[in-house]
Order: C-alpha cells, then structure tokens, then sequence
C-alpha cells in the first residue's frame, strides 16, 4: 500500500494519519461512558418490558435521561453491546428495581478500538460540547 500521507489515497490503512478515517463525534456523556468501559469492562443495564430506554444509574456525572440517550447512541453506533438477557452476577440491582430488564452492557471490538484510540490519543473532550450542556 503507497500512501504519500496527503490524507485521501490511504484509505486509513497506512497508520500515519487519522484524516482518512471517518471521524467520530461524542458527547461528554459518551466519553465519559466509555472512559467508564476502559476501567469496568461489564456495566449493569436495566429497562422496561418494551426494551426501548437503557437504563444506567451507577453514575452521576449526568442525568439518567443523558445516559440513556448515551448508551442508545453508542450502542446504535456498534460501540457497545446492551444484553437484558446477561445480567451481572454477583450485583446488586437494587437501585434498578423499578425496572422489570436487569442485564449488563460491554464494549464491542469497534467500541475497544476507540477507546483505545481515546487513550492513546489523550483526547480531551471538546470544550464545544462542553458549553452545550
């Protein structure tokens, strides 16, 4: 593969750049999920009988309703997995007891690859998505 690194005929396989790949915006509730993926693997998960809304409560850092749509997203976009049918064992889910779907969540291999890439890059989150909270 020849790539000159002008960022158009590599096609994201050389490794020199990252311009040729796709890019990917997160919110700060994204990024922060995923931070939480790189330190705890599997994550509690719970949600109603219709299975549309993850529920995550284990953190505060932002709305339940934030961490929802978060996890949608990320899931929507192959970054993580939600099974309602795997709960945690050993974990208390007494704080989802509201919620009839107890199960646990974990990064996929693409969802692995970007916080691989969050970590080595020491990416910070972008102070624009900051102010929009």
């Amino acid at each position: 593969m020849n790539c000159n690194h002008t960022c158009g005929n590599c096609e994201g396989h050389c490794g020199s750049c990252g311009g040729c790949r796709p890019q990917l915006t997160i919110t700060p509730a994204e990024y922060a999920l995923l931070m939480q993926f790189a330190v705890t693997p599997f994550l509690p998960v719970a949600a109603g009988w219709n299975l549309k809304t993850p529920v995550y409560l284990e953190e505060t850092a932002y709305t339940p309703e934030e961490y929802s749509a978060a996890l949608t997203a990320l899931s929507l976009r192959g970054l993580i997995r939600i099974d309602y049918d795997i709960p945690l064992s050993n974990f208390s889910y007494q704080a989802y007891q509201s919620y009839p779907m107890h199960g646990s969540m974990a990064l996929t291999g693409a969802g692995q690859e970007i916080v691989e890439q969050l970590e080595l890059q020491d990416v910070e989150q972008d102070e624009t998505a900051q102010g929009a909270e």
